[in-house]
């Protein structure tokens, strides 16, 4: 299994120079790989199965601290928990099943470390834990995990500017998924319409087309349960989330109105944690971009973002959002509110 060297932070020109030969190409190399048919290892320290159990038992704990704490001081406990998997899988002794169950644990972890890193704005190192999960997933002969991963990919993409790479890698992490998890398939959908969302070379209709035809086929997996039962790290998909997702998505389409209209739905049932943010920052700018802005409602929205961000939540992708939402926001700075908001900005070094 590959490791991690520690990367430093990537820009946006330089991201779409690496996305070809870094991204692409590991891609594809997952998509056709022949399966690893035996992980059994006969030296080293026995490591029995309920290891495992508490091995991903402490991982949920990370993910769970990462969904309401945000990415930069947690970066450090994932990859300290990370070190401890691969001393296993290189010094342990274990037989095939438990072999690949450490390799999928490794890969979560990877995934996550990549997410934690993305969200902190360290793109070069995420990019680079995301590679190393991808060949760890298939070394577990895991599909939905590697699927997951490459899902990641494509919203580091679509984010950095790459909308037609993020397209391509969202198309081949549906096209590698054999569909068993419904929860699976919805945050495959959903991906898929957060790329064809910044896709600028896509033409208008087509890309009102593909973003619905992606939220329609994710709302539908997620209105049935799986017959096998799902990931547990595919536990977040919920309609809430995809209520979210979906706002982003329309919102990047300036089609105001069915964004506001996800972006409630999923903020009536989480807005305290960091994709409450999220959605209250973009649930602002619906109303800030909107071809008659109206102040009033998207500085509440933008107060309450401000809250979490200046509070519990560290992302500094939450925080590039705001930034964005105050540069529409510049145009008004005269207006006794938005001077209020400027204000609580810079004195809260956001």
């Amino acid at each position: 299994m590959q490791t991690v060297a520690d990367a430093g932070y990537v820009d946006r020109r330089s991201f779409l120079m690496l996305v070809g030969a870094s991204i692409t190409s590991p891609t594809h190399e997952w998509l056709i790989a022949h399966p690893v048919t035996r992980l059994a290892q006969e030296t080293g320290t026995a490591v029995p199965a309920p290891v495992v159990d508490d091995l991903d038992a402490i991982t949920a704990r990370l993910r769970h601290m990462d969904d309401q704490l945000g990415g930069g001081p947690l970066l450090q406990l994932v990859h300290g928990h990370l070190r401890y998997v691969t001393t296993l899988l290189h010094h342990g002794r274990y037989d095939d099943t438990t072999g690949r169950r450490l390799h999928s644990t490794a890969a979560e972890l990877l995934r996550l470390a990549g997410f934690v890193a993305f969200d902190d704005g360290q793109h070069g190192l995420a990019q680079r834990y995301w590679v190393a999960g991808l060949h760890a997933a298939h070394t577990a002969g895991d599909r939905a995990l590697g699927a997951n991963i490459i899902g990641f990919m494509s919203c580091q993409a679509k984010d950095l500017d790459g909308g037609r790479e993020a397209v391509l890698l969202a198309q081949t992490a549906r096209t590698g998924y054999p569909g068993a998890s419904n929860r699976v398939t919805a945050i495959l959908e959903l991906r898929a319409a957060k790329a064809h969302a910044n896709d600028q070379t896509a033409t208008t209709t087509r890309r009102a087309t593909d973003i619905r035809r992606s939220i329609d086929a994710a709302f539908d997996a997620l209105s049935t349960d799986s017959p096998t039962g799902d990931p547990g790290w595919s536990y977040w998909m919920t309609n809430t989330h995809a209520h979210g997702q979906a706002g982003y998505c329309h919102l990047r389409n300036h089609d105001y109105h069915r964004a506001r209209h996800h972006l409630r739905q999923a903020l009536h049932h989480d807005a305290s944690s960091r994709e409450g943010a999220l959605r209250q920052i973009l649930l602002a700018t619906t109303y800030i971009q909107q071809p008659q802005p109206d102040l009033e409602p998207a500085l509440t929205n933008a107060h309450r973002a401000l809250d979490t961000l200046s509070g519990q939540v560290d992302s500094a992708r939450c925080r590039g959002h705001l930034s964005r939402f105050a540069e529409h926001l510049q145009p008004y700075r005269r207006n006794h509110s938005a001077r209020e908001f400027f204000d609580r900005i810079e004195s809260a070094n956001l």
